[in-house]
């Protein structure tokens, strides 16, 4: 398996150590519960180093994007030297109009952008891009020497100045969200997966001991992937693989927002084939569940309502902030806010109600 920068220091911090996509990462500290909890009232600190960048160079990098991706990155503002820029979730799509992958775009001044993809997709995402760029002549740079490292909490903003300098500490301080700073070496975004504030760094992978070890100093605590995955849960955020794949579309998947429809013109990959989804309606779409009594909720129940088989469960578990069996899910699109439905849990029907996919925001229950 591979190995992140900071395998030595999860090793050192006693963390269970799991394979993630042929990553050895860490699954929690001790108590996956506890971890959770820390990032919802203080600071965790994640490894995400699994994950891919890609650098774009070239005068032709934003026209690249604007065929590749299904947001318009012309949205986004020219970054001059010392500025922020301001980021894009979007997707890429099939050439049926489903989701290849989610990701990050970042400007990061002219002619250049950074891509954050996930560490499942990221080879294939990188050849995919490549067989676009060289008719563009667009450089793909895929940078494997950069590690990536998130502080999350409502605390996370007080825990910088032992990884970084005082001025760089105010600048990153300043950042409205979803934007990066350029500093040298190090890229610094005020973004996350948990629902709270935060940042991600990605420096250099010879730096990432000494930002992560700063982090710890100033009183934040390591977070494993088992407790990233019931904050983005409780968040409401899809995870690839699970909630979108190839398989659906971005108008039944919850993600139809990040598609940029005008200039009607612009003809980015899966775009044909989702016009003539919109036009046909959705069968499906993506809803909340929180389960009415005890239980444990996990991906691919089935839902049902009436006796009758609505849907399935993309993504399941136990809410520590809600006390209670929450999901994403895939449904038949005439399913309501507020309507009542059952889950089949090991044979079982249990109640569950349907909510707004989006269960906690800053700590606090929605």
């Amino acid at each position: 398996m591979k190995q992140t920068p900071l395998h030595s220091v999860h090793v050192a911090s006693g963390a269970k150590l799991v394979d993630f996509s042929g990553w050895e990462m860490p699954l929690h500290y001790g108590s996956q519960l506890q971890e959770h909890e820390l990032v919802r009232s203080g600071c965790g600190l994640f490894d995400v180093s699994h994950m891919g960048v890609v650098d774009l160079y070239g005068e032709g990098s934003q026209a690249l994007l604007q065929r590749i991706l299904a947001c318009d990155v012309a949205r986004m503002p020219v970054v001059e030297p010392g500025q922020a820029g301001r980021g894009i979730y979007g997707l890429m799509l099939t050439e049926r109009g489903n989701i290849a992958d989610d990701l990050i775009v970042y400007p990061l001044a002219r002619d250049l952008y950074c891509l954050v993809v996930n560490a499942t997709t990221s080879k294939k995402d990188v050849a995919w891009i490549r067989a676009h760029a060289s008719a563009m002549g667009v450089e793909v740079r895929n940078r494997d020497d950069v590690a990536i490292i998130a502080a999350q909490g409502p605390k996370a903003s007080a825990c910088l100045g032992h990884a970084l300098s005082e001025n760089l500490v105010k600048k990153v301080q300043a950042l409205k969200p979803f934007n990066i700073i350029v500093d040298g070496d190090y890229r610094i975004a005020r973004s996350g997966y948990t629902g709270e504030d935060g940042f991600e760094f990605i420096v250099p992978k010879t730096m990432a001991v000494r930002v992560w070890n700063g982090l710890v100093l100033a009183g934040a605590s390591p977070v494993g992937l088992g407790a990233r995955d019931t904050l983005r849960l409780e968040a409401g955020l899809n995870l690839y693989g699970k909630d979108m794949d190839e398989k659906h579309s971005p108008l039944e998947s919850g993600v139809a927002w990040t598609i940029d429809w005008d200039p009607p013109n612009r003809d980015f990959i899966g775009r044909p084939a989702l016009e003539v989804l919109r036009k046909k309606g959705n069968s499906k779409k993506r809803i909340g569940l929180i389960l009415q009594e005890r239980g444990v909720l996990r991906d691919k129940q089935k839902v049902l309502q009436g006796g009758n088989i609505v849907g399935e469960i993309t993504s399941g578990g136990f809410s520590p902030t809600l006390k209670k069996g929450i999901a994403l899910a895939r449904v038949n699109s005439n399913i309501q806010l507020g309507d009542e439905c059952q889950v089949e849990v090991r044979g079982r029907h249990l109640a569950a109600k349907v909510v707004r996919p989006v269960f906690v925001k800053k700590s606090q229950p929605v």
